[in-house]
């Protein structure tokens, strides 16, 4: 198609961003992140310090441990509305309490992996619908992995749940705790976790690069290079030796600052999540992670036919046969509670039918002293009919 040159006034195409930047602007946007890690390793602080906001409450330790003897992985929903220079972002984190957190975690990543396969589905089914109007969108945007700050390789059930969460969601690993690894440390640390991401081939989240704006490409590359992303959390307020109040951990040899780029990656993490890429993540969800599941499950069932039901959840069966066992028990009481029930009503009729012919007997006595009595007082002899 040859293009047509117009006017030097133009006829206002050029205005088509502006308009689409109120638009969006007057109906805000959704935003989705999922947090998911061993419990301990400063999620909710985390979430906290990025938002420079209480989102998410703190548990307490008797409620986690409280938790961990239920032995399951459920997902927690905290919502909020972040509002800024007119712009609304309707937040959604969500949290995964009790992954990794036992001895055996054979298959603690299914209800992860469920959640993020149910919101395609719902948004999958709302589309479907006559009307489309209010939908809602639960889809995830990014999933942040903590790893622990062990110094070593990645743990099997990290890279269990790390490669199917790649292929369902934008996976961004992240080194929890940094202040507790020397430089040196985390540097090999880092490139230990690189190491097992690309021998598992194991996809994470890539940020866009190239730009025409030579600043913007070095800040990009910045970014990208920082990979698995180091953080320090904090909503605490410390002073530095040199007088500069900092958000940051206090400790006897100094202060671990979260925006200083020599201590950790925070300010790189929260520029790709929040400042410079959050458009690509929501993107990237919509064209790629969602179609990917749409383009599965069309080619497999017709339009408007449910999903099919998923395989049993293993982690869930302990407590579905305790469950089922409860349930069995309480019939077999109340069954034996009916029969000895029964039993004592058999009884009774059993008693009463005796009564009643006692008192047959008794009346058929009564009888034929009476009929004794007529004959011998010589009066008419007749037998008395009850």
């Amino acid at each position: 198609m040859s293009s047509v040159s117009v006017s030097s006034n133009g006829i206002g195409v050029a205005n088509l961003p502006n308009q689409k930047h109120k638009i969006i602007s007057g109906k805000g946007t959704n935003f989705t992140v999922m947090v998911c890690g061993e419990s301990g390793l400063g999620k909710t602080t985390f979430i906290n310090t990025l938002f420079t906001t209480t989102i998410k409450n703190y548990k307490s330790q008797a409620k986690r441990h409280d938790k961990q003897l239920d032995k399951t992985v459920e997902i927690e929903i905290t919502k909020a509305e972040l509002e800024e220079k007119m712009f609304k972002v309707k937040l959604s984190v969500v949290d995964t309490p009790g992954f990794g957190d036992y001895i055996n975690n054979r298959d603690s990543w299914q209800p992860i992996i469920d959640f993020i396969d149910d919101q395609h589905e719902n948004y999958m089914r709302q589309e479907q619908q006559p009307s489309r109007q209010g939908k809602i969108d639960m889809r995830v945007h990014a999933c942040l992995y903590f790893i622990s700050p062990n110094g070593h390789r990645l743990k099997s059930l990290d890279v269990e749940l790390m490669k199917r969460l790649g292929s369902r969601v934008n996976l961004i690993p992240i080194i929890a705790k940094a202040d507790t690894l020397t430089p040196n440390g985390l540097q090999k640390f880092k490139q230990h976790v690189r190491e097992s991401i690309s021998k598992n081939n194991i996809t994470i989240f890539s940020s866009a690069v190239e730009s025409e704006d030579e600043e913007t490409t070095a800040r990009n590359q910045s970014i990208a290079s920082a990979s698995p992303y180091s953080i320090i959390g904090s909503t605490e307020t410390v002073q530095t030796a040199d007088g500069r109040q900092v958000r940051g951990r206090e400790y006897s040899w100094g202060v671990a600052e979260v925006e200083n780029d020599n201590h950790c990656d925070f300010k790189k993490l929260r520029n790709l999540l929040i400042r410079t890429h959050m458009l690509d993540l929501i993107s990237s969800t919509e064209e790629i992670h969602y179609e990917h599941y749409r383009q599965q499950e069309m080619a497999s069932r017709k339009f408007g036919e449910p999903k099919l039901k998923k395989s049993e959840n293993p982690k869930l069966r302990e407590k579905e046969e305790a469950l089922r066992k409860t349930f069995t028990e309480k019939v077999k009481s109340e069954e034996a509670r009916f029969r000895q029930w029964e039993q004592q009503l058999i009884s009774e009729r059993d008693r009463l039918n005796k009564d009643l012919e006692s008192q047959h007997a008794n009346i058929k006595k009564l009888e034929a002293e009476l009929n004794y009595l007529y004959r011998q007082g010589g009066g008419r002899t007749q037998t008395v009919k009850r």
